[in-house]
């Protein structure tokens, strides 16, 4: 069992090694392999936009999918006072800006409301094998998923593949559904 920190320094030193060339590759392995996951039927997919100086997932390939199936892209506005994603619906008029943290955001657009969202793709810097997973420690993700639909499908995307376990998990973190490396889908969901 490894704690969220060392995750966290663990995680953002690999990705840091990785090139821009080695980023891209990975990325789009991962759009193709989550084309093989049955959640296409829905209208409303968030996505996070990728910060380039952090190594993040390149997610213009998922981007490309969602709009060629004609899907409701639903992208963040980080509020940093109340740690609240504010939802806006992705248009050809959306202007998008760098916040102060690098994070590209919308500018302003058509305000989406948490339980219109269905499908829901996630950053992360870790996961382990019960679909816990470790992000940048803010919980930005955390209260936007706790205020979604409970069936809104959670998907973590992430270039490594999972750990044993991650130690100090709180009653507040919100587990993975699914979570989509180059290598291999994981699925956590229950069988019931």
């Amino acid at each position: 069992m490894t704690s969220k920190l060392e995750l966290r320094n663990k995680y953002k030193n690999l990705r840091k090694e990785l090139t821009k060339d080695t980023i891209d590759a990975l990325s789009l392995e991962i759009a193709n392999r989550l084309l093989t996951l049955d959640i296409w039927e829905y209208e409303f997919y968030h996505i996070f936009l990728s910060i380039e100086s952090l190594s993040e997932i390149n997610t213009d390939y998922i981007l490309s999918i969602l709009s060629g199936k004609d899907k409701n892209i639903v992208i963040s506005k980080s509020d940093f006072k109340t740690r609240i994603l504010h939802n806006f619906l992705l248009t050809d008029a959306t202007t998008i800006k760098l916040n102060k943290y690098n994070i590209p955001e919308p500018v302003d657009g058509i305000e989406i409301t948490n339980n219109k969202i269905e499908v829901v793709f996630i950053p992360l810097l870790a996961f382990d094998e019960y679909g816990n997973r470790v992000g940048y420690g803010k919980g930005f993700y955390d209260n936007f998923l706790a205020n979604c639909k409970p069936e809104t499908i959670k998907i973590g995307l992430s270039f490594f593949e999972t750990e044993k376990q991650i130690l100090d998990i709180f009653s507040s973190d919100i587990a993975l559904d699914f979570c989509v490396t180059p290598q291999k889908i994981y699925s956590f969901k229950k069988q019931i």
